[in-house]
């Protein structure tokens, strides 16, 4: 495996992988765009051929009760080989172009701290 540079992704607080790779959708080293929206969520199982089921937590304000509700959903991402994840780990995402059925988001990297 060469060791190709990573390219700039547009986020300057997210650093790039240490490891590198060959495949075309990963945003460091391949030709992937990321544009949209950043995520930060948590992996909750790793599914088909690199494609990760993450959850993100987020609150929901009711008018009716002037409270906040907390709320969840899950996103399918794809996970780049020079990314090494499991299950639990905190991660931050980013939208890319569609990918698959039901996979519209790419995981840049791992999370500092626990969310």
């Amino acid at each position: 495996m060469s060791s190709k540079p990573a390219r700039n992704v547009g986020i300057p607080w997210i650093r790039p992988p240490a490891k590198s790779c060959e495949d075309p959708r990963c945003p460091w080293h391949g030709e992937l765009p990321v544009r949209g929206r950043l995520l930060r969520a948590t992996v909750v199982r790793l599914r088909a051929t690199r494609m990760a089921v993450l959850e993100r937590v987020y609150y929901h304000y009711r008018s009716k009760y002037m409270r906040y509700e907390r709320r969840r959903s899950r996103i399918h991402a794809y996970v780049p080989p020079c990314i090494d994840v499991k299950e639990g780990d905190s991660v931050i995402v980013g939208e890319a172009r569609p990918l698959a059925k039901s996979v519209a988001f790419v995981v840049l990297g791992k999370s500092g701290g626990a969310s």
